[in-house]
């Protein structure tokens, strides 16, 4: 789901904690904020389907504050809180209006307009909700000063397109379907008396490509990589099954975009049903790369059991 935006806009894509949508308020009308005046020389032009629109405005943009406006509104269902909202994006850099990301070729984005997108974006919460399928708005995110670590960037600019709106759909519990047994060689997998997926990794070898083998087939929807995903999950280094991440150990549910996660995610949990318990063990080649340490991230070959409660 999308590196840059999840940069601009921290809970977006990668939510947690899914339980639980806000009732939606009568009536919400979209809310603008921040350096509102800052947008007004903004016109966004229409280049049809499957294309970024033209963005014409005043340069260098410079907003002190996360900014949001309305530049115009749809025609079509209003968005409530609550709801899916789809929607493709242009990101540009605010000085010079370079293009840094473009997602109208690949399609939309479901969000959710659930709580943690209110607390991770209350800007971007408070736009969606109230606006019309059709509507376009303007987010400015601050530029941030030089450090030893990084050189200073200039504020950027995205425009969204709302496309579409739906009901979210209740994540299960956990996985239901049919129990699958996998080949020999693979890493195994026990739940222990809380349902929660134990891993050992003794005698599995390292990976030649992706495995992606469905540990229980569940008899949901199909999930498409463009598919927000409800999960819990656990995540061991297959060198040593040490575990470097769960969301059981979390107490809750995660909840992201299938695109904007490592690549072994997204290529392995494509094409599952929701309902499946799913063993993932990815390549270092698919999974945070060479600079994993780095960042605080796990390094070399990895394996993960992925239970896909929901999708939109």
């Amino acid at each position: 789901m999308r590196r840059l935006l999840a940069i601009l806009i921290p809970g977006l894509l990668l939510l947690t904690a899914c339980g639980g949508s806000p009732a939606a308020a009568p009536e919400p009308t979209s809310q603008s904020a921040g350096d509102v005046a800052k947008l007004d020389s903004l016109k966004v032009s229409d280049n049809g389907d499957k294309k970024a629109p033209g963005l014409e405005f005043n340069k260098p943009l410079d907003v002190t504050q996360p900014t949001i406006k309305m530049v115009s509104d749809g025609t079509g269902d209003k968005v409530k809180a609550g709801q899916v909202a789809q929607i493709t994006y242009i990101a540009v850099d605010g000085k010079d209006g370079k293009t840094l990301e473009d997602t109208f070729p690949s399609g939309s984005q479901p969000v959710e307009l659930n709580d943690q997108l209110k607390t991770g974006s209350a800007v971007l919460y408070n736009a969606l909700v109230g606006a019309k399928v059709g509507a376009d708005i303007a987010f400015a995110v601050p530029g941030t000063p030089a450090s030893a670590e990084a050189a200073a960037t200039s504020s950027q600019l995205v425009v969204f397109k709302v496309t579409g709106v739906k009901d979210a759909v209740k994540p299960l519990d956990k996985p239901e379907g049919d129990v699958v047994t996998p080949p020999a060689g693979l890493p195994t997998v026990k739940a222990d008396d809380k349902g929660v997926p134990q891993i050992t990794v003794a005698g599995a070898k390292a990976p030649d490509a992706l495995v992606s083998q469905d540990l229980i087939k569940g008899k949901g929807a199909v999930v498409k990589e463009t598919d927000t995903l409800t999960v819990n999950y656990v995540g061991v280094t297959l060198a040593d099954g040490k575990k470097f991440d769960s969301s059981y150990d979390k107490g809750q549910t995660a909840s992201f975009a299938l695109n904007g996660v490592i690549k072994g995610w997204t290529q392995g949990l494509t094409g599952k049903t929701v309902g499946s318990r799913v063993l993932l063990v990815i390549p270092k080649s698919l999974a945070y790369g060479d600079a994993a340490a780095a960042q605080g991230q796990p390094t070399g070959d990895l394996v993960f059991v992925v239970d896909i409660l929901g999708a939109q």
